[in-house]
């Protein structure tokens, strides 16, 4: 009898290899890293982006967010256009669209230039997170998934720790053509692998075209993000009340139409289950707290010890290799023991560390904020992949393909109002001490000082996170059925 192939777990006579899964995996990372890696290493290279065209901070600027909303608008499309058309030919496409991106900025002559191809690199880049997720979630089998999906978040983990380094040496040593430059041979690599070893599949010719939902899901998304990234310079601005306001009326209208669709772009009926809902809350305020204090930590680096870009980044790395360290240790944990146990011990010393960064000084140790760092990666590593994987978990598994573009759509959002929030609420911290009478005409304590109360608010917030965790429960086992058990799950998730 022919052995069948590997597709996910769905069948009990399947006996998982770990050697059939390394090659599609290693196709996932590569661009997973190559996207993530994107996203943070232009940020350092603003001032010398600024220097070059000779251009203001404010149109450099456009460089980060039009490729921001660039990826919230596409990122709901991932899983209509993974159906339709197959998740290898979608992903490949994606990862060569973002390569030509790569490309074309290096290439560039002036910043608008510059922001007309970042957007192209984040039409590319959107969907490969949401689609690589779902494709690595199916390839694995239930009893191995948390330490599948573990492999999968070292570089979601790394990326974001590497990048400041990578961008600081190359600012610094190179030119800054080379941050876009180097994703050239990682995305030709990407594509290799993934036209090698990423499962096939044509998609399905009936899937319907929601069309209400691919018109407003990209405004929603991408105005909600762009009205609360605004928002982190002024929440009473025109532009931060348009988006807003945009955004929050495309979403209510998009939210009503995709419950009333039969075959809808995202699949919000997900949130029926309470396992599901539980989860997704908690790790939103998780990544509120982890994603605005990654903020606050390179600002401080920088603003308040007076540190090179290299040198921060530097100072950040024990932080990813805390997080890289820790991650398959909790993704293998999750198979043993589920999420609950992994997400408290992970929160606990996430609030350990901000709280002990919350009394930071001007000359605090070098050594007392890196083991803050490799406390903050230690938590990250134990709790936000294993919360990832609980919610897919929770969910009917062949509606994977559309929650993964909800949750990654969800998380723009949320980074981004974590940002605003923090340093809209640092800024104001600043104001406050500047009128005390004892702090005035002390600009730098003043300033540390807002930075310790902005890091003692994280650790709030991480403190409600710990008490969410309280509400998690291992979801129910699923048996290993057919397309009969996935149509009656979906049924009864939808109320069909």
């Amino acid at each position: 009898m022919q052995k069948p192939a590997l597709t996910g777990g769905d069948s009990s006579e399947e006996t998982f290899s770990l050697k059939k899964i390394i090659p599609p995996m290693m196709a996932i990372i590569a661009g997973m890293i190559m996207v993530i890696l994107d996203g943070t290493v232009v940020n350092v290279a603003v001032p010398e982006l600024v220097k070059y065209f000779e251009t203001s901070l404010q149109t450099i600027q456009w460089t980060i967010t039009g490729y921001t909303l660039a990826l919230s608008a596409v990122i709901p499309l991932a899983g209509w256009m993974t159906d339709k058309f197959g998740a290898k030919r979608i992903f490949v496409l994606t990862i060569v669209l973002f390569t030509l991106g790569s490309v074309l900025c290096s290439l560039a002559q002036t910043p608008e230039q510059l922001v007309l191809y970042r957007i192209i690199q984040g039409l590319g880049g959107g969907m490969v997170a949401p689609i690589g997720m779902a494709m690595v979630f199916k390839l694995a089998p239930p009893e191995r998934r948390g330490s599948i999906m573990g492999m999968l978040g070292i570089p979601m983990l790394l990326a974001p720790a590497l990048g400041p380094v990578l961008s600081g040496y190359l600012v610094q040593y190179a030119t800054w053509h080379w941050i876009f430059l180097i994703n050239v041979p990682v995305g030709l690599v990407a594509v290799w692998l993934g036209l090698k070893f990423l499962p096939g599949g044509s998609g399905q010719e009936a899937v319907r075209l929601d069309l209400w939902g691919m018109i407003l899901a990209p405004i929603a998304f991408a105005m909600l993000v762009y009205g609360v990234s605004e928002g982190s310079e002024s929440w009473t601005s025109a532009s931060t009340i348009t988006g807003l306001a945009v955004g929050g009326a495309a979403l209510i209208v998009f939210i009503i139409v995709e419950l009333r669709q039969k075959y809808p772009l995202l699949e919000l009926r997900v949130f029926g289950s309470t396992d599901f809902t539980r989860g997704i809350l908690l790790l939103w305020v998780t990544q509120i707290a982890l994603f605005g204090a990654m903020l606050l930590i390179p600002l401080y680096l920088q603003n308040i010890r007076g540190l090179t870009p290299l040198e921060t980044g530097l100072l950040l790395l024990p932080q990813a290799l805390a997080s890289g360290v820790a991650m398959p240790i909790g993704g293998k944990l999750f198979d043993k023991f589920g999420a609950k146990p992994l997400a408290m011990a992970g929160l606990t010393v996430i609030t350990a560390a901000l709280y002990m960064l919350s009394g930071i000084t001007s000359d605090t140790a070098n050594g007392q904020i890196i083991l803050c760092l490799i406390m903050m990666g230690m938590g990250m590593g134990l709790s936000m992949m294993p919360l990832n994987t609980h919610v897919l978990n929770s969910a009917p598994r062949q509606l994977v393909s559309r929650v993964t573009p909800l949750t990654a759509a969800a998380q723009q959002i949320v980074v981004s109002f974590a940002i605003a929030g923090l340093t809209g609420y640092l800024t104001s911290r600043m104001t406050v001490h500047a009128a005390d009478p004892e702090q005035a005409g002390n600009p730098l304590q003043v300033a540390v000082l807002s930075y310790g109360d902005t890091f003692l608010v994280a650790s709030c917030i991480a403190v409600a996170g710990l008490l969410l965790t309280f509400l998690l429960r291992k979801p129910a086992a699923k048996p290993q059925a057919g397309p009969e058990q996935d149509a009656a799950e979906s049924s009864m998730m939808m109320g069909h």
